[in-house]
């Protein structure tokens, strides 16, 4: 199966990489060579290496393939940039497809791995040693941020999609993403050779045990934990993401960018995880793919292209095609209208979002059972928003009040441009010491129609008195028209999420509470 697999994909990528001849090769790059590489404990990675046909040294660029994925993935980007003068080296990461070892999820060998392909490409090609960069999407967006952690020779990183906080990505806000987790275990079944560790986490994360080991094993495996190393060697950092990535959610990209003391620049998009980049693997003009090359050209190539003058928080807001920057992300915020929730009542048991007055009030709900607010299919809905401008939707009146919490503001006067992270201020009265909710901004039409604007889950475990949760959503930017409300739902189950709740039990929601709203 994974043969078959594999030639189904090497067929694919050289069809849709466009013509590319023996003749074309020999007149601008030495044409794709395929090596294998000997890590230092003896295993095999497969890799490809493509360089400029000219004398002389040239910058380098590693590109490590994704999750599932192998070195074939890079093909029309490879060839792109060496054309454009770089010796491109690209490797499946160790436990995939036809590289040996087994899948160590970001670990110690998968970071030693990225030094061994550096001293590969000093050693067979003329490459500049001064001169080297390192790339990858998704799961070799991961591994480039953290050998660039570890390996000061690496000038210039570019994570595409990639992760910061493996912890945070599995269990944030103390949540666990069972979707997420079911696909990326799925796909290394069927094309790798999972390591005896990375099953056992993933048997104690179904089961929801040994969350101080999994904790302590992600840490290893998270850039955030290696802030310093990465600042003191002072590559040259380039994030991409999407606002709703549903397998590494896309603030702890936003925090980690806050933390650099490098060279850095942080471009956000509408999508969901890679789907951002996907179309420029197959050669396809995208405009993180550009920002790449152009990132490379300024740090590698020595280019003055003016990349780095400009202001390095780049975001697109959903359905637009405007293009936005800023000084720093916290910048992407004029102001933050704080709005208080009050008791949702009346016929329809809604409540208001409006003027904070510190009102105290209790609002029950019975948790565990789903409304028909959710937050789509993971990879699925956010990814057919960036296709088709339609974002996860719900028509309001049919949001179960007897099991979630709904609260509606007055119509908009003018456009809200939102921008930034929205904050949930919540009173939580538990009846069990355990459980989780879940809040949903949406976007309110006249019709009664939200369109959801961003979410997120938290969770608690032995609460036994009063308390509240302080949630940040997800980082967005999202024009509200004039004319719409925005709305919040406030429920206790997601298909996206593995809830604490206990089904059916009763859960009181309390103010004072509020939504603090930031707009540009």
């Amino acid at each position: 199966m994974r043969r078959l697999v594999a030639a189904m994909a090497v067929l694919l990528i050289v069809l849709t990489a466009g013509p590319f001849t023996r003749a074309e090769a020999a007149a601008s790059t030495t044409g794709f060579h395929w090596n294998d590489i000997t890590a230092t404990d003896g295993v095999t990675l497969k890799s490809n290496v493509i360089a400029p046909a000219a004398p002389g040294r040239h910058p380098g660029v590693i590109f490590v393939a994704s999750w599932g994925l192998n070195d074939f993935q890079y093909l029309a980007q490879a060839r792109k940039l060496a054309e454009s003068g770089y010796v491109v080296l690209s490797y499946t990461a160790r436990g995939f497809w036809f590289s040996g070892g087994e899948i160590e999820v970001a670990g110690p060998p998968d970071i030693a791995d990225a030094s061994t392909a550096v001293d590969w490409l000093i050693a067979h090609t003329p490459v500049d040693p001064e001169r080297i960069g390192i790339a990858g999407l998704s799961y070799g967006g991961g591994i480039s941020l953290l050998a660039a952690a570890h390996d000061k020779r690496l000038r210039a990183v570019a994570s595409l999609s990639g992760w910061a906080d493996m912890a945070e990505s599995m269990s944030g806000e103390e949540t666990r993403r069972p979707q997420a987790a079911f696909f990326l275990q799925s796909v290394a079944r069927l094309v790798g050779q999972p390591s005896d560790e990375m099953d056992q986490i993933l048997d104690d994360y179904w089961a929801g045990r040994n969350d101080d080991y999994r904790e302590q094993w992600a840490r290893g495996r998270s850039v955030r934990y290696s802030i310093d190393e990465l600042n003191a060697n002072n590559p040259a950092v380039l994030l991409a993401h999407a606002y709703g990535d549903s397998i590494f959610p896309v603030n702890q990209m936003v925090d980690l960018f806050d933390n650099l003391r490098t060279p850095r620049r942080l471009e956000l998009a509408p999508g969901d995880h890679a789907t951002v980049e996907i179309s420029g693997l197959l050669g396809v003009p995208n405009h993180v793919w550009t920002s790449l090359h152009q990132w490379l050209d300024r740090y590698l190539r020595q280019v003055d292209n003016g990349i780095d003058r400009e202001p390095p928080v780049v975001m697109r807001p959903h359905g637009s095609g405007a293009v936005e920057s800023y000084a720093g992300t916290g910048g992407v915020s004029a102001q933050v209208k704080r709005q208080e929730l009050g008791k949702p009542d009346g016929w329809d048991r809604t409540g208001t979002l409006g003027r904070a007055t510190g009102t105290d009030w209790s609002y029950r709900v019975a948790s565990g059972l789903h409304t028909t607010a959710n937050g789509g299919i993971a990879l699925v809905s956010n990814g057919l928003e960036q296709l088709t401008g339609i974002p996860p939707t719900v028509w309001l009146p049919t949001v179960d009040r007897r099991r979630a919490g709904v609260w509606v503001s007055d119509r908009q006067a003018t456009a809200a441009p939102v921008r930034g992270i929205a904050r949930v201020h919540l009173g939580i009265v538990p009846q069990r010491p355990d459980g989780t909710v879940i809040a949903y901004l949406y976007d309110l039409d006249s019709l009664g129609v939200g369109r959801l604007i961003t979410h997120a889950p938290t969770s608690w475990h032995g609460a036994t008195r009063p308390f509240t949760v302080d949630l940040a959503l997800p980082m967005t930017a999202y024009d509200i028209k004039p004319g719409h409300r925005v709305a919040l739902v406030v429920d206790t189950k997601d298909p996206l999420y593995f809830d604490a709740n206990t089904r059916g039990a009763p859960l009181t929601l309390a103010g004072p509470s509020w939504l603090d709203l930031p707009l540009r």
